[in-house]
């Protein structure tokens, strides 16, 4: 393998990943950060407050199991909390407060509660102590020339009070990774250079983050488990139609809540805070139990009500110089819980793809036994990765905005829950058909996601054909009763058809009169 200069632009997970897949292939890799050092607690998030927990499932799972270090998948599931469904909290017409577990799947199988940070500090740790790794904190690309293999960064001083311009520096690579989010500047700059279709959507919701804190009562409890208010397990969702109120467990005990509502109904609430609580009580029962109204009020007050994006684009690269991945290439809102499963999958994917084209690649000529140039086998990777990533990055933006509509609504539909239980039940009991619920399929397969849609969709026809042979079989069965029987005064069948029969002639007599 020839080894190359890799420059990565991002040092988020994503981006600490593909740093890390190229340096265990012995490039020498260079990571450029708009912030300060992550790890440190002083670095303002660039979106001002703590991002959503992340749900981490198989694909960030397995893009971390080949990544070529022994001891990052131990240290990430080791501060993990499994969660095997979700909980649905309501209030019945009696006005009692419930709580409904529905299991992700029914082979048991969990997705994790994983945090952010602690994820990010450990990638970064296990880079740090890699020779041929270089990080380069408060550095903003402001320009690159991808034919040149050119980039400019800006270096920011973390003395805000020092006067003057800040210092640019030339940095020249063979290939760039940009992972530095949705609103990225590395695709920013790939725009000039490729016929990039582009796709940038706000959907009408605001986000809001609360807290639920940890028991305290129970501290001093010999169980770890009594420490948290709610069940740890899940994933805790008041669903309220047009909107919904969701709660994911830390280690420590405590609740990552975030609110989800469309712009008018914060608008409404910030004209009078006050009336929170009673909102509160009316859309999401139970919630002022376990933050109280004050605090409840603060977090609203205090933390920022930020929007939800949603990009596609394509193609991802530039010939062999440059390509972009995660949020970069496809930010997404977080209502599947696969954007950072999605990221992380990216550098899988893409590492695979420059593996094989290294591997496969050959000299056309035999009396010249030099390697290939490695930009050349890298070009047709950058390509084959757009033209098989961007599908997949497609649909799985779609569904995480099909299954906002499903967590705030359709969790509570009983058409909702019934085809659950079917294809669930098709999946216990009749495997050979290899029958998987599509919430399966996305979450505990590393099966391409616009393959997940095609089978979804060709599994809904068939069930939906059934359904219809249910309803209608008796129907058929009952008039062709009707027409020979009755017309000659002869009595129906006796048993169960017999009976079929005589409440179809019925009613087909009622609504003849």
């Amino acid at each position: 393998m020839t080894k190359q200069k890799y420059i990565v632009v991002g040092a988020g997970p994503v981006g600490s990943l593909a740093a890390l897949y190229a340096a265990n292939r012995g490039h020498e890799v260079e990571i450029y950060e708009l912030r300060s050092d992550l790890r440190d607690p002083s670095t303002t998030p660039l979106n001002f407050t703590k991002s959503i927990n992340l749900a981490l499932s198989e694909r960030g799972i397995n893009a971390m199991r080949h990544a070529g270090s022994k001891t990052l998948l131990d240290h990430v599931m080791n501060s993990v909390i499994p969660m095997s469904g979700r909980m649905i909290h309501g209030k019945r017409p009696s006005g009692e407060l419930y709580e409904e577990s529905q299991t992700y799947d029914v082979h048991g199988r969990d997705i994790f509660a994983a945090d952010r940070a602690e994820l990010n500090k450990t990638l970064l740790d296990i880079l740090e102590e890699m020779p041929n790794v270089k990080f380069y904190f408060n550095h903003k690309l402001t320009g690159a020339d991808f034919k040149r293999r050119v980039a400019w960064f800006e270096v920011r001083n973390s003395d805000k009070s020092s006067p003057g311009r800040a210092k640019e520096v030339e940095v020249s690579f063979d290939f760039m990774m940009g992972a530095d989010g949705a609103h990225s500047s590395v695709r920013y700059h790939l725009m000039k250079y490729v016929r990039m279709d582009y796709q940038q959507e706000y959907i009408d919701t605001l986000w809001c983050e609360f807290q639920i804190n940890p028991n305290t009562k129970r501290h001093n409890t010999h169980s770890a488990l009594e420490r948290f208010a709610i069940s740890p397990n899940h994933l805790h969702i008041w669903p309220g139609k047009q909107f919904m109120f969701i709660a994911i467990p830390s280690e420590d005990g405590s609740f990552t809540c975030t609110l989800f509502m469309p712009s008018a109904n914060y608008a409404a609430l910030e004209a009078d805070s006050s009336k929170l609580p009673s909102f509160f009580d009316q859309h999401f029962p139970g919630v002022t139990s376990l933050i109280p109204p004050k605090e409840l009020i603060a977090s609203f007050e205090t933390n920022p009500h930020l929007p939800l994006i949603s990009i596609k684009c394509a193609p991802y690269h530039s010939g062999s110089a440059v390509v972009i991945l995660g949020d970069a290439a496809h930010a997404m809102v977080p209502f599947y819980g696969q954007g950072m499963n999605a990221g992380l999958e990216d550098v899988r994917t893409l590492f695979s793809l420059l593996d094989k084209h290294e591997a496969t690649a050959e000299s056309n000529d035999p009396s010249d036994p030099a390697p290939l140039d490695p930009s050349l086998q890298r070009r047709a990777a950058l390509a084959e990765y757009s033209a098989v990533r961007a599908p997949d990055a497609h649909a799985i933006n779609d569904l995480a905005l099909q299954n906002y509509v499903e967590m705030r609504a359709s969790v509570l539909s009983p058409a909702y829950r019934l085809r659950k239980a079917l294809e669930e039940w098709l999946s216990v009991y009749v495997p050979r058909l290899g029958w998987q619920t599509k919430y399966s399929r996305v979450s505990f397969s590393n099966e391409r996601y616009s393959d997940v849609i095609a089978r979804s969709e060709h599994q809904g026809k068939i069930l939906n054909r059934v359904l219809k042979a249910a309803f209608w079989t008796p129907l058929v069965l009952g008039l062709a009763g009707y027409y020979r029987y009755y017309p000659g005064g002869q009595r129906p069948a006796s048993g169960v058809v017999g009976n079929v029969m005589g409440y179809v002639a019925g009613l087909v007599r009622n609504f003849r009169s």
